[in-house]
């Protein structure tokens, strides 16, 4: 059995990342956010990969920070939030800007920074049986993992006030009607849709993708002025790329096209 705190592995362009210490909830610590780093720097430089899939090893997605470290840390435990939070941030920042899609798959509940990671993807499939709970306010802490910027993104101010704030219990079926995830999937099939829908991101035009990507995450802070010139900019680069032409010359052919050959 494979002890590493993430697995990870490149098949058909498809990166497979799991968080894989099930006997803790695959609760973060060090070396976890550490091997996130790696395959992040891995998932965002190797040209090979063309989609991202990250998700959890057992009954839990991700149950946050390993508590048990805090413990560990006696009189320090800011120093070991600065080393770990910022570590986990490393990862995640280069899984935000990577020129590929991320698809999350939440197997199971998640917590803390947790709700974060599973929250963070392009298209996030979630199980019907998980759960998702802020959960700082009950240990004297605040989010970290990107939460205080994705949730008021995803669910509004308001709603994201409630889930920080209170750390009520959000249940899968609200977390879809709230736009914290994209679709439930019944839990004995999220791995086979989720090879399916890899596999349909990873044969897309990942190039333009990418570029998308940047867009959208620049529009939440960008005048309606500045996301129309930044469109201009991103469609016309496109326009001269190999996977535009091939998707004409597929359109005009009345066949599909082949991004994975250009």
């Amino acid at each position: 059995m494979n002890d590493a705190p993430v697995l990870f592995s490149v098949m058909d362009g498809v990166a497979r990342i799991t968080l894989n210490r099930p006997e803790a909830g695959n609760a973060v610590d060090l070396p976890m956010a550490r091997a996130l780093v790696e395959a992040a720097i891995r998932c965002q430089t190797d040209e090979g990969i063309r989609c991202v899939v990250l998700t959890g090893a057992g009954r839990l997605f991700c149950a946050g920070g390993d508590i048990g470290l805090f413990q560990s840390a006696g009189d320090h435990v800011d120093a070991l939030l600065s080393d770990l939070a910022g570590t986990l941030h490393m990862a995640l920042t280069r899984f935000a800007h990577m020129a590929k899609p991320l698809l999350v798959l939440v197997n199971g509940p998640a917590a803390g920074a947790g709700l974060s990671l599973a929250v963070g993807g392009d298209v996030v499939l979630c199980a019907r049986s998980a759960h998702f709970t802020a959960a700082y306010g009950t240990l004297g802490l605040t989010p970290d993992g990107g939460m205080s910027w994705l949730l008021p993104r995803l669910v509004g101010l308001r709603k994201a006030q409630e889930i920080i704030l209170t750390n009520r219990r959000i249940k899968a079926e609200e977390a879809e009607a709230i736009g914290m995830v994209t679709r439930l999937v019944d839990d004995e099939a999220l791995a086979e849709e989720g090879d399916r829908l890899a596999a349909q991101l990873a044969g897309a035009a990942v190039g333009t993708i990418g570029a998308a990507r940047a867009l959208l995450r620049q529009s939440l802070e960008s005048s309606f002025e500045t996301q129309l010139e930044r469109e201009v900019a991103s469609i016309t680069r496109a326009g001269a790329t190999p996977e535009c032409r091939e998707g004409l010359a597929a359109y005009f052919a009345k066949r599909s096209p082949n991004f994975k050959g250009v």
